[in-house]
């Protein structure tokens, strides 16, 4: 009954004028203020001095985004909802829509995705391990996309071979990750205090992905131990913090943490993590290669590798290809990190850079608003200047 109330409503309002000057965006279906959407918002926000954008986000609970001044706000499925969705000129999203979003005529859209590059295989790549269900929704969607962004040329291949997707392919770079490109000291020190971290205190996140069990065994490691083999190895008090994926988050609590532990695994926004920390330990999540930006230690801890590649997702690089350091077990993790090496690690990552095509610049956002503004004004202007 609610799909068909939600169709009707769809087709009622896909009958409204559709706005030129007004852009919908969600992330992860209206679930945090994160991710590539939330960076494309707050650069439009900044630049938008003239007030030309009229900026709509969707959320699950809208309320709770108290902060959240420069933009109107809706709850997800409401009457609001689907009016602001259906009259926007541009709707951005970095997952996957349903048929819920039903694209109107010279209506556009564009797909961020959730990475700029990935160790584990997507889509067509992996259509043997995905739901069917997944499947269908991932084909409708891509035939409505009219913009893909691109964070490197391994990226745009995967997207060409493996998207469904017949749309333009925006070669320049991943706007979540611009912020890391930023020295931006009062945001890290922001960051903290929100977290209550001391400020001369170090920073080491680890943020695995999710296996398809959603056991919690393969995370339990002894940060006592691997926190003072940091201390060792670069000095200072370490702050442990503990981002699970998404799909985890209502079982995060049940790890054990020690003292200088923290669970962050319900913090929107994962790409401020990353700007605070010092090292990262992840395993197949695609973090590693935003965190590769900033050329600071990271480590890959996989004693499942085998069943991992067996069982969940195959990968599309060898781990001898990558820059990062592997690890079986919690005692080659500590050998590792106690041999590491920086100047060494660095020369490894500007090859991985430069083999993969890297698109990042620091610059994304401010390509894609440029873009953005074409699409929303262009022809007005073409048809003032024609007139003038």
């Amino acid at each position: 009954m609610k799909q068909v109330l939600a169709r009707l409503l769809i087709y009622f309002f896909n009958l409204f004028p559709m706005q030129n000057n007004k852009i919908f965006l969600f992330s992860y279906y209206g679930s945090n203020y994160g991710c590539n959407p939330k960076y494309i918002s707050n650069y439009i926000s900044a630049h938008d001095a003239k007030g030309k954008f009229d900026v709509v986000w969707a959320f699950n609970h809208p309320d709770d985004k108290t902060g959240l001044k420069h933009v109107r706000k809706v709850k997800t499925m409401s009457l609001a909802y689907f009016y602001e969705l259906c009259t926007s000129k541009v709707v951005i999203t970095n997952y996957r829509t349903t048929d819920l979003f039903v694209k109107r005529k010279n209506q556009y859209y564009i797909q961020t995705w959730h990475s700029s590059l990935r160790l584990k295989q997507i889509e067509k790549d992996a259509e043997d391990v995905l739901p069917p269900g997944y499947i269908r929704m991932a084909k409708k969607d891509s035939r409505k996309c009219d913009l893909l962004l691109s964070g490197c040329a391994y990226s745009t291949a995967i997207f060409r071979r493996a998207f469904w997707c017949d749309g333009e392919i925006f070669e320049h770079g991943t706007p979540r990750n611009d912020v890391l490109f930023q020295n931006n000291r009062m945001l890290r020190n922001n960051i903290r205090e929100k977290l209550n971290i001391d400020q001369t205190a170090n920073v080491l996140l680890y943020a695995p992905t999710f296996r398809n069990n959603n056991d919690l065994d393969i995370y339990q490691l002894d940060w006592t131990r691997i926190t003072d083999t940091l201390r060792s190895k670069f000095g200072n008090d370490w702050v442990i913090l503990v981002k699970l994926h998404p799909h985890l988050l209502h079982k995060s609590d049940q790890l054990a943490y020690g003292s200088n532990m923290m669970d962050v695994t319900a913090y929107d926004d994962i790409q401020e993590l990353l700007l605070i920390s010092d090292v990262l330990i992840t395993d197949y999540s695609s973090l590693m290669f935003d965190f590769s930006i900033t050329k600071r230690p990271c480590f890959l801890y996989i004693p499942d590798v085998k069943t991992y590649t067996g069982q969940d997702r195959k990968l599309y690089f060898d781990l001898d290809e990558l820059p990062f350091i592997s690890a079986m077990s919690e005692e080659m993790l500590r050998e590792e990190i106690m041999a590491f090496d920086q100047n060494k690690y660095e020369r490894k990552m500007t090859r991985f850079h430069k083999m993969t095509g890297s698109f990042e610049q620091g610059k994304a956002s401010k390509h894609l608003l440029e873009h953005i503004e074409q699409v929303c004004f262009g022809k007005q202007r073409r048809e003032t200047d024609e007139a003038i």
